[in-house]
C-alpha cells in the first residue's frame, strides 16, 4: 500500500464535505464506504460513530486504540486549494479530515497485517463525531462497551500548526485544559430613566458582575496554577432611555485541576448572590459539563518515545501543557491514554496559519508520517510479528 497516495485521496475528499457537529453524515458515509470496499467490518454505535476491531492472534487479549475526530467548524474557508470545501460556511480548520485520513489509510494496512497473520494483539479504531462541540467522545463511551475491549492504551494526534513538520510534541501529564463554558442570566425591572429609582438594573448588575469575576483569576486561585476565567459576550439593555431589564455574560473557564474549576465556580456564585443583593437583580448561572483536562498518562510514554524513533520523527517535550481543550480527555475514564501533536508548520511552503482560521492547511506529506507513528506504535508494543 501507498500510505501517501491513499492517505491523500481520503483527506481530499474529506476536506471537500466538511460537516458540523453530529452532522457528519456524508464524513461517515464515505468513511463506511471505504471501509466496506476494503472488506472491514464495522460497529456503528452512534449515526455518525464508526468503530473498527481488528482481532489480532495474542490470546491475553490485550486491545490498541486509536481516535480521529471527524467534524468540520462553522467557518468559510480562505485558502487556494482544489480541494476548498464545497459546503458554504463550513470547513475543516482544525485538521480533523487529516486525522480520519490517517486512521482511514492505517485501516486498509491493518486489514493486510491481520491477512497475513502478522497481527498478534487486538486494535480498536474510533472515527469520533462532535469533537468541537458537544462532546462526542462522552456521548460515544456512554454508548459503547469499551471496558469490554481490555484497552492498553487510546492514542490520538492532532495537526499542530506551531510545531515545525518533522517533530511531534507531547509532555506526559496534562497537555490540554478543561473546557467549560458558562452563562450568566441576569433578570432586572424596568423603569423611565426619569424614574430610574423604581427599575433594577441589569445593566448595573452586568457591569459589576464583569469587574469582579475579572478578578477570580488574581485574587482567589492559586498563582502558580494555569488558570482562564474569561468573558467572551455580555450584552444588556433595551433603550437609550430605560433601566435594562435583561443582561447577559458568556464565557469559558479553562483548568487543569479539578479543584481550580469547582473553586471557581463557587466564587462565580458567590459574586452573583452579592451583585443580585446589591442591585436588586436576580440572575441565573448556568455551567455546562465541559470537557475535563488532557492527561497523558506516564506509562505510555516510553511506548511513544521508542514509536517517535522508529517512525523517524523527533520527539519534542512540551515545558508548559495548552489551554486549549479536547475530549479526548474523556477517554481516560475507560483506558491509558496519550494524545500528541504532529508538526504541520512549514514557514518555507507557507503552512503557517493556526487552528480555527479560514486559511489553516498542511502539506498532505506529513500525513504518512502519523501513520508510520501509528505502526511504530504497534511494532513497540509487539502487535505485529
Amino acid at each position: 500500500m501507498d500510505l501517501i497516495e491513499t492517505a491523500t485521496r481520503h483527506r481530499r475528499q474529506l476536506h471537500q464535505i466538511p460537516e458540523l457537529t453530529f452532522q457528519e453524515f456524508k464524513t461517515t458515509a464515505y468513511i463506511r464506504q471505504e471501509l466496506d470496499r476494503l472488506a472491514i467490518p464495522y460497529l456503528a454505535p452512534l449515526e455518525t460513530a464508526t468503530l473498527v476491531f481488528f482481532e489480532g492472534k495474542d490470546s491475553s487479549k490485550e486491545t490498541i486504540g486509536f481516535r480521529a475526530d471527524i467534524d468540520g467548524l462553522p467557518i468559510q474557508e480562505e485558502t487556494d486549494s482544489p480541494h476548498i470545501s464545497v459546503h458554504p460556511g463550513v470547513m475543516h480548520a482544525c485538521g480533523h479530515d487529516g486525522h480520519a485520513s490517517m486512521l482511514l489509510t492505517f485501516a486498509g494496512w491493518l486489514k493486510e497485517e491481520q491477512s497475513a497473520g502478522r497481527l498478534d494483539k487486538n486494535v480498536l479504531l474510533i472515527f469520533q463525531p462532535s469533537e468541537e462541540s458537544n462532546a462526542g467522545a462522552d456521548a460515544l463511551i456512554n454508548a459503547f462497551p469499551f471496558k469490554d475491549y481490555h484497552l492498553s492504551g487510546i492514542y490520538g494526534l492532532h495537526m499542530g500548526p506551531d510545531v515545525p513538520e518533522g517533530i511531534l510534541a507531547t509532555r506526559p501529564g496534562f497537555i490540554m485544559a478543561s473546557a467549560t463554558e458558562y452563562r450568566i442570566k441576569v433578570n432586572g425591572r424596568s423603569a423611565h430613566v426619569a424614574q430610574k429609582n423604581q427599575g433594577s438594573s441589569a445593566l448595573g448588575a452586568v457591569a459589576q458582575m464583569a469587574t469582579q469575576l475579572s478578578q477570580v483569576q488574581h485574587f482567589f486561585l492559586n498563582g502558580l496554577h494555569q488558570n482562564i476565567l474569561h468573558i467572551g459576550n455580555m450584552r444588556a439593555g433595551e433603550a437609550i432611555n430605560t433601566v435594562a431589564s435583561e443582561g447577559c455574560i458568556e464565557g469559558t473557564i479553562r483548568t487543569y485541576e479539578p479543584d481550580d474549576l469547582e473553586h471557581i465556580k463557587k466564587q462565580m456564585d458567590r459574586i452573583i448572590k452579592g451583585t443580585d443583593a446589591l442591585f436588586g437583580t436576580q440572575s441565573e448561572l448556568t455551567v455546562a459539563k465541559g470537557y475535563p483536562a488532557v492527561y497523558n498518562d506516564e506509562s505510555l510514554m516510553e511506548t511513544v518515545e521508542k514509536s517517535c524513533e522508529r517512525s523517524g520523527l523527533s520527539l519534542e517535550l512540551l515545558r508548559e501543557p495548552y489551554l486549549f481543550g479536547e475530549d479526548f480527555s474523556f477517554y481516560s475514564a475507560v483506558a491509558s491514554t496519550h494524545f500528541a501533536f504532529l508538526g504541520a508548520r512549514n514557514e518555507e511552503k507557507g503552512y503557517v496559519h493556526g487552528l480555527h482560521t479560514p486559511e489553516f492547511d498542511f502539506d498532505e506529506r506529513i500525513l504518512e508520517k502519523g501513520i508510520r507513528f501509528y505502526q511504530s506504535i504497534l511494532h513497540t508494543l509487539g502487535a505485529i510479528s
